[in-house]
């Protein structure tokens, strides 16, 4: 472990060997004294833990609603090693760069603020979300108990969510600390979807600018531009349109050649942006790759299809003395489908309006089809049957050079889909370019050696499929326009605004 991390330490607590001769006894997570807990209105939310444009969208879209909510900077390095010296051993590096960033981010407000610890522990409070069962992410509200209460802030309240379980909190905490209506739920889910969108828009250019930063300057206006009109209550859809008009004046030269690489795994290692999986996908741009990254809203659509499918077996099973309509059910398959079409009707109109086409909402009834013979639907740990559905799909359309699954080491549910069921998979379609990786928060060197073999096959791949095709006389200006986005059966962009051409 670094320097750094070993001159972290929790306050007397080593080498206190006082509890050997003590009975054993029931642990309870109970602060020890009575906190009298700073009323809904002068309460601070904290959260965070999606992609950096998403959570910073999060803030503003709530903030709109009266919400006295912060999303916290990205965990970084020294969030892990945080997380390393005051959480519990053998766990996944997205539980200690999350516990870490949290305990990290409060000490922050302590030290360089002025807060005292009493006065943090009673007017902030951290959203958080629940996990699966195989998952460790799912003991995340005890990891950061454990750790808060041994950096000096014992009883600082934690709220959890699951995606079939509501809101729920601790026996110390009132339920309603965020208002969970329908109003809420969608303006969430819009700035979720912005976010989506403009990162699609981001990878798909980013690998082309002629000037370096460009794109990313672009990005950075859209978000301003996005937070103002949440903030100011103005039409989203006018916004995006607005955000067109600066991503059009962004240069770029997409007539290279470069390995497009589908980057998918556990949803925490494959989505965020940073040290949390060591940058990986800065990694592959600055190597020469665009990256396909999984938006939120793939994990939206599968907790909807898993909540439709668990409906549907509770219907088929015969109960005696059951009713013959199960109006429970009813009322569940409707907010089901209301949410499948809040979901697509929303980011239909945003993708049209900033510029995004041809982008297929995952159809996961297809997804489900493609890996049902080679891993249960029943399955729900972690990210399901979508890992092995996305390489299939992946292989079977040419959708990308090379499929990168990334997740924490030691993680149950998407190591042994990885280095299990993906090994019959690429058996089967042996043209496939798979490559299974691990994050454990340190050794980046390595992780990054076994990227650059795979991505140089995926490189060779690209090359070559570029250089079969024959360079119409003239080149349209178009085809260095982001709005114009064909779609063929190559796997490069470049290849395919070749083929378009000759079409």
């Amino acid at each position: 472990m670094s320097i750094t991390c070993n001159s972290i330490k929790m306050p007397d607590k080593n080498g206190n060997l006082n509890f050997s001769n003590q009975a054993p006894s029931q642990w309870r997570d109970v602060p020890q004294k009575t906190i009298h807990y700073a009323p809904k209105e002068e309460t601070i939310m904290l959260s965070g833990g999606l992609t950096i444009l998403q959570d910073q969208l999060i803030e503003a879209a709530l903030q709109s609603m009266g919400e006295n909510y912060i999303s916290m900077p990205n965990p970084n390095f020294e969030s892990f090693q945080t997380g390393k010296a005051y959480g519990n051993r053998g766990q996944c590096n997205p539980t200690y760069f999350t516990v870490g960033n949290l305990v990290k981010y409060l000490q922050n407000l302590r030290d360089e603020k002025g807060l005292s610890s009493e006065e943090i522990v009673k007017k902030y409070v951290y959203i958080t979300a629940g996990g699966c069962g195989p998952c460790r992410f799912g003991m995340y509200i005890t990891e950061y108990k454990k750790a808060l209460r041994d950096a000096g802030f014992e009883g600082f309240r934690i709220t959890s969510f699951e995606h079939d379980k509501g809101i729920f909190q601790g026996d110390d905490i009132d339920d309603g600390i965020l208002n969970f209506t329908p109003k809420f739920f969608i303006t969430l889910i819009k700035a979720v979807i912005i976010g989506d969108i403009i990162n699609i828009l981001g990878y798909k250019m980013r690998p082309y600018e002629v000037e370096a930063g460009s794109v990313d300057a672009a990005i950075e206006r859209c978000r301003n531009l996005v937070s103002k009109a949440f903030l100011g209550k103005k039409s989203l859809i006018r916004t995006l349109w607005q955000c067109r008009t600066v991503l059009k004046k962004v240069k770029l030269n997409r007539l290279q050649p470069k390995a497009k690489v589908m980057v998918m795994g556990e949803f925490w290692a494959a989505m965020t942006e940073g040290d949390g999986n060591y940058n990986l996908h800065r990694f592959l741009e600055a190597e020469g790759a665009e990256c396909i990254p999984q938006p939120i809203i793939n994990r939206l659509m599968l907790s909807l299809w898993e909540a439709e499918r668990d409906v549907l077996k509770r219907e088929s099973l015969q109960v005696e003395g059951a009713k013959k309509v199960d109006f429970s059910s009813v009322k569940t398959r409707a907010l089901i489908k209301i949410g499948k079409v809040v979901i697509k009707t929303h980011f239909t109109l945003y993708a049209k309006a900033i510029g995004l086409h041809h982008y297929e909402i995952p159809d996961m009834d297809k997804l489900a089809r493609l890996s049902e013979a080679y891993y249960t639907l029943d399955c729900e740990g972690g990210e399901g049957h979508l890992e092995v559905a996305h390489l299939i799909e992946s292989v079977k359309e040419n959708i990308s050079h090379l499929v990168i699954s990334v997740k924490p080491f030691g993680c149950m549910p998407s190591s042994a889909v990885s280095d299990g069921i993906q090994s019959l998979v690429t058996s089967r379609f042996p043209q496939a370019n798979f490559l299974a990786i691990e994050t454990s928060g340190e050794g980046a060197a390595n992780f990054y050696s076994r990227v650059q073999m795979a991505l140089f096959k995926a490189k060779q791949s690209a090359k070559e499929e570029f250089e079969d095709l024959e360079l119409p006389d003239t080149i349209p200006d178009k085809i260095h326009n982001y709005l114009y986005q064909p779609h063929n059966a190559k796997a490069g962009t470049a290849a395919q605004l070749i083929e378009s051409l000759t079409q």
